[in-house]
Order: structure tokens, then C-alpha cells, then sequence
């Protein structure tokens, strides 16, 4: 979008925070492409104060461009939304405004509105699928000038876990490190030593299978080797969703019905299926329940990510066996 002349009005919305950041900044950057001295005003939607729009949109003296953008649009107050839909029909030729909502209910008046109003919309879809990651570590790659090879693609993503953030910033530096026109799984293990062996996914597939000593060893040597908790614990939940996905799945179901039932692909069902074994209802709730816990503790809940970790795995593979 640099290098265009913006919408005055563009709507970004969807909850994949760095696509999502991406996209407000390459409006704002294409606005300060055609007047590098506009200037930004970055606002977040709860602090926003009833007619601050308007004043910040007010004519200049001096017909200066400026850029109001709008983050957290969804906790804008009731009279506040209503000033943005109202400006949005009729919007000021020297401003470029720009709305971050993640989508949802909360806010759904001022999405409406501001698309009824002509507002461009930019839809920033969810990442959730194994592909799409590995679209996004290739579309980074190239970004840089660059290529990789599948499986270099697919042990960066074993190594570095499902984090956009951490992906990009992992394609960024790969790229940067490296010389080889198209990066290969040895660059990638160069620079992820160990982590591709022992990932997140690691861990949970130990704990959820009762291997209480292997799990706490491999989640230590991954904390030790810079993987981030939040990154574990999304594991251990992850895997324990399946379980659930899978034990409640309808019996008629099979092969390739079960498999787009549970959008999960065969081979992994089939592993599921021999991890639920030891499995009962209480046994899941209860584990589900102490890695809930353990990602409020590393999400700044407590003052130890380590010991909420290897607290949750601890109960993790003692619920096993409940039925």
C-alpha cells in the first residue's frame, strides 16, 4: 500500500496482531509517502475522549496532512463511535484516519457504521493452519529477497514454535546470517540447534503420554535454550484440546470424514488416538484446567513462568489416570 495515495478512512480489522500492526503501518507509511511532514497522532480506543476526533481532524492553518490512527477501536465509548461513524461519511481532505479492530461483538456499531460510511476495509485473517504458517515463513523469506526450501520452512517452524512474532523475527535473521540464495535446512539448524529437536510439542506429547521425568527434562533444556514459556504452555494446551477434539468425537465418523470433522489431518488423529488411552473426562478437565493456570502465571501472573511450567506438567501427567 506505500507509495499509494490512501483511503481517508480505512478500517483494519482482525485479531492476527502483527498482520494487523502491518497493515496500519503500511497505510501510515503510504500517507507519509505523499507528505513526508504529516503528522501522526496514535491514539488507543479506551483513552479517546468525546469530540478529540474532531479536533484532531480540524482544518490546519497551514494545510498540513495529518494521520489519526485509531488502535483498539472496539473500546471506543458510545458517543466516541458515533463522532467517528459521523466523520467517516464526510471525511477531511488533509486526514488520513485510521481504525485497528480485532473483530467481534465488542465495538460491532463502529464496524458497521464506518463500512456503511465507504471506509476501506482490510481484512487480516487468522493464521491457524500448519500451511498457512509455513505460507507466512516462505512470504518473510521472500520479503528479505530470498528463498527457503520446504523443509527448511518446516524445521524453522518445528524449531521456533507458532508465534507470528517469533517466526518473522526468525526468518529476519536467517535471512540477514545466511548467503545462500535459497536457505536450506542446514542453515535453519545452524542457527536453532537443539530447539528443533526439543519444541513445545515435545514436552506435551511426554506429559500428555506420562512420561513425567522426560517432559520436566526436555521442558528445562527448551527454557534453557531460549524457547519462550508462552510458547510451552500454548503446547501443552494444544495437545490437550486434541485429546478433547478427539474423545469427542462422533463414533460414526472415519478416515477422511473424521478428519475434516476435526480439521486435524489423519496421522494426527491416529496419534491422538493413542494418546487418549488413560484418558477419562475429570482426568482432561483437571489438566486443562492447571495449564489455564500456568498461562496466567507466564503471562505475567506470577512471578515464576519456570515453576508454573513444571507445576502444570507435574499435574498433567498425575491426571492421566483419571477417569
Amino acid at each position: 500500500m506505500a507509495g499509494t495515495d490512501p483511503a481517508p478512512v480505512t478500517l483494519v480489522v482482525g485479531d492476527e496482531e502483527l498482520l494487523a500492526e502491518r497493515a496500519v503501518g503500511a497505510v501510515v507509511a503510504a500517507a507519509r509517502a505523499g507528505d513526508a511532514g504529516a503528522e501522526v497522532h496514535d491514539l488507543v480506543g479506551g483513552k479517546v475522549g468525546v469530540g478529540e476526533l474532531t479536533q484532531l481532524t480540524s482544518p490546519s492553518l497551514f494545510g498540513d496532512r495529518s494521520v489519526v490512527v485509531i488502535r483498539s477501536a472496539q473500546d471506543l465509548v458510545k458517543e466516541t463511535i458515533a463522532e467517528v461513524v459521523a466523520y467517516a461519511g464526510r471525511p477531511s481532505d488533509d486526514t488520513v484516519l485510521i481504525l485497528a479492530h480485532p473483530g467481534g461483538v465488542k465495538g460491532k456499531a463502529l464496524v458497521d457504521g464506518v463500512k456503511k460510511a465507504g471506509a476501506q476495509v482490510v481484512t487480516v485473517n487468522k493464521i491457524t493452519k500448519p500451511g498457512e504458517r509455513l505460507d507466512f515463513i516462505k512470504g518473510e523469506i521472500k520479503r528479505a529477497g530470498r528463498s527457503i526450501a520446504a523443509d527448511a520452512a518446516q524445521a524453522l517452524l518445528d524449531a521456533v514454535g507458532n508465534d507470528l512474532r517469533e517466526l518473522a523475527a526468525a526468518c529476519s535473521q536467517l535471512a540477514f546470517d545466511t548467503q545462500e540464495k535459497t536457505i536450506n535446512a542446514a542453515a535453519v539448524a545452524r542457527y536453532h540447534k537443539g530447539r528443533a529437536e526439543v519444541t513445545g510439542f515435545n514436552v506435551a506429547d511426554s506429559a500428555i503420554e506420562g512420561r513425567l521425568a522426560e517432559a520436566l527434562e526436555q521442558l528445562r533444556w527448551a527454557l534453557g535454550t531460549g524457547v519462550a514459556p508462552v510458547l510451552l504452555v500454548s503446547a501443552l494446551a494444544g495437545g490437550l484440546r486434541s485429546l478433547a477434539k478427539v474423545g469427542g468425537a462422533p463414533r460414526n465418523l472415519r478416515g477422511g470424514q473424521l478428519a475434516s470433522h476435526l480439521g486435524m489431518p489423519p496421522w494426527k488423529i491416529d496419534r491422538v488416538k493413542r494418546q487418549l488411552n488413560g484418558w477419562g473426562p475429570e482426568g482432561l478437565s483437571r489438566a486443562i484446567q492447571a495449564v489455564a493456570d500456568a498461562d496466567e502465571q507466564v503471562k505475567g501472573g506470577g512471578a515464576d513462568p519456570a515453576y508454573a511450567l513444571e507445576h502444570a506438567v507435574q499435574v498433567v501427567v498425575a491426571s492421566r489416570t483419571g477417569r
